[in-house]
């Protein structure tokens, strides 16, 4: 009778086992593709540029130089052409409000003393036109920046005044869509540049990035530290862990439970970066996902039906070579 419960357990334990290896391997299954049209159509190189979804459509814009606007349509899957810009527009976390794309704490001009742009712009994605928008206040522009919407606000964090080169800034500041008020929050824990913020929860996750100091440390200056801004009690902390590896002109949103940041360049390797690193906002804690197919900095990502879609960047670090691919995961 206990021989026969020993084996019953044992082939429960089997069968316990084999699910759970069968499971873990589907997880792994999961990998970052690339995605290609259906009639060969490529998107602009670009870097230093912006990715983002509206309905079904997907639009890369800005970066250096003055290019058109590159047009995913997720259900023919091809790429088309948009509308030019009315300036250079680079570095820059664009929000979308109203199927309209609003570019504020954006930088123009050539390496490495670029300068902030005056204005808000806003690309109309139903029209495929170009708006100029608000005035930024003089005493408050800067290049950059971290940006995110929430409740009709965009909030606008650190960045870099003097192109690549110096005046670093902890500013966050934000803008009211409706009433077009602007308003000067606290600042955040420490000054950072090249990256991009999350919202999660009514908190502002900024993560990444660095301090450029060109000519002669432009990547150097690497951020560990995760800062997080509450909305609510506009207060700042700053949490225990820091990201697992360092690099800037990152790629971040908020993926289910985890915040994550995505590719980037720095100073340890000539490559970009292809790590994909995801914080939980419940545990804050760090774990591996799949790497980038291509290593890239300088563009942006977003979630589409589930699945998060990344265009365009560079593959090294710098400025070459840019890329005109798309994957997702």
């Amino acid at each position: 009778m206990k021989r026969s419960v020993f084996f019953n357990l044992l082939f429960l334990f089997l069968v316990f086992a084999c699910a759970s290896l069968e499971n873990n391997q589907k997880s792994t299954q999961k990998k970052w593709t690339l995605v290609k049209s259906t009639d060969d159509s490529k998107p602009l190189k670009r870097h230093e540029a912006a990715f983002v979804n509206v309905k079904d459509k997907f639009y890369l814009l800005g970066g250096r130089r003055i290019d058109y606007v590159s047009i995913f349509d997720a259900k023919t899957k091809k790429w088309t052409k948009g509308a030019k810009p009315p300036l250079e527009m680079h570095h820059f976390q664009p929000v979308v409000y109203k199927d309209d794309i609003y570019i504020i704490g954006a930088l123009t001009g050539r390496y490495p003393a670029e300068t902030p742009i005056e204005n808000i712009y806003i690309y109309k994605t139903a029209t495929d036109t170009w708006v100029k928008g608000d005035k930024i206040p003089a005493e408050r522009l800067r290049g950059s920046t971290g940006n995110i919407i929430k409740n009709n606000t965009i909030y606008i964090s650190c960045g870099i005044k003097d192109g690549h080169r110096s005046d670093h800034k902890k500013w966050l500041d934000s803008y009211n869509l409706k009433t077009k008020e602007w308003k000067v929050l606290p600042d955040a824990p420490r000054a950072r540049d090249h990256f991009q913020a999350v919202e999660a929860n009514n908190k502002i996750y900024v993560l990444a990035g660095r301090r450029s100091k060109a000519p002669k440390r432009t990547f150097h200056e690497t951020i560990a530290e995760v800062d997080v801004f509450d909305i609510k009690s506009e207060k700042w902390t700053t949490l225990p862990e820091n990201l697992p590896t360092q690099r800037a002109g990152n790629i971040a949103l908020l993926y289910g439970k985890d915040v994550l940041v995505i590719g980037g360049e720095s100073i340890h390797q000539k490559e970009a970066h292809n790590q994909v690193e995801g914080l939980n906002i419940f545990t804050h804690k760090w774990q591996n996902y799949p790497n980038l197919v291509q290593g890239r900095h300088g563009t942006g990502a977003f979630l589409y039906k589930n699945e998060i879609y990344i265009a365009s960047g560079c593959n090294n670090r710098g400025g070459s070579p840019e890329l005109n691919t798309m994957e997702k995961y």
